[in-house]
């Protein structure tokens, strides 16, 4: 279990996280969301005891990090993959922080087999590719059989059948009654790996929730529709942005519309008398709900475009 009370980082006059409490238990995934810049990853780091809290404290299994007599036997951890002497073999590297924790070498074959780096075991880590480093990363995380497991953006650099993976051992590592706890920007992974989800803003908690409810909570359903004629297609987008809606220009010309129903888009096209050759209803989906809870907390925040290379805004 990780337990987060009052937890604040400052760096100077930036607050980079901002009083979180947080309870992260066991049996299940917990996802980690935020805009870049709300301070996911120095959360992460102080959990860790690599940055040490301004205020609150930040607790594994009811103590400090520090505190922990085996850490890696207690949390596993992948922050940074690259983060690994270029000169050590994959095995070395494992074997190192095996003696460090009294964890049998044995072991080091056995997650070397897991994360399917058997093959390359002998192989120096700066000769590996931005994937092999992840999966040699998760190898680490689950060298001492942790009860507790913190993945910073797991899936990066990871092709379709490595992402999957991760998605499963997740998956596994949860159901065996451990503490998971997953940060990622791939919204649509997410929604297939988490149980929980976690959102912050500007170091601020935004929401704590199951991942269902988060998204049923949305308002955010949008329509699709397609206009054959772009004449007809600039006079529905003026009428809708007339009305209050929001709109986007996909890359196939169809339109997407946001907070509006099908029927007050069917409505609005019918009034113009413009032929459409599509209109449905796209269930919200966590990218939704998300971007909806974070639209004031992004750093660095983007208009809404039909087109890159001029057209209308909405």
């Amino acid at each position: 279990m990780i337990t987060l009370s009052g937890l604040t980082k400052r760096y100077g006059t930036v607050t980079a996280v901002d009083g979180l409490d947080l309870t992260i238990t066991p049996g299940r995934v917990t996802g980690f969301l935020g805009p870049n810049g709300a301070g996911k990853s120095t959360t992460m780091r102080m959990i860790l005891g690599l940055d040490r809290p301004t205020a609150g404290q930040a607790l594994v299994n009811g103590k400090r990090y520090e505190e922990l007599r085996h850490p890696l036997r207690e949390v596993g951890a992948l922050l940074d993959a690259k983060a690994l002497h270029p000169g050590r073999t994959a095995r070395n590297h494992l074997l190192s922080m095996a003696r460090s924790n009294g964890i049998a070498r044995q072991r080091v074959d056995e997650v070397l087999e897991a994360v399917g780096l058997t093959s390359v075991a002998g192989r120096r880590v700066g000769l590996f590719s931005l994937g092999m480093g992840q999966r040699l990363g998760i190898a680490g995380a689950l060298l001492g059989d942790p009860d507790v497991l913190i993945f910073d953006e797991p899936v990066n650099g990871l092709d379709p059948d490595g992402v999957r993976w991760v998605r499963s051992i997740a998956r596994s590592l949860a159901e065996e009654g451990r503490t998971v706890f997953l940060s990622s920007h791939l919204m649509s992974e997410m929604q297939q790996t988490a149980d929980q989800v976690v959102v912050i803003g500007k170091g601020k908690l935004i929401a704590d929730t199951p991942v269902l409810e988060l998204i049923e909570r949305s308002s955010l359903g949008t329509v699709r529709v397609r206009v054959p004629d772009p004449a007809d297609r600039a006079d529905l987008v003026g009428r809708i942005t007339a009305a209050g809606f929001g709109a986007e220009l996909t890359a196939d010309d169809a339109m997407i519309v946001r907070s509006a129903t099908p029927e007050q888009v069917g409505d609005l096209a019918h009034e113009a008398g413009i032929r459409l050759h599509e209109l449905r209803l796209q269930e919200p989906s966590l990218e939704e709900a998300y971007m909806e809870l974070t639209s004031d907390s992004v750093e660095y925040g983007t208009a809404r475009s039909a087109n890159v290379t001029g057209g209308w805004d909405a």
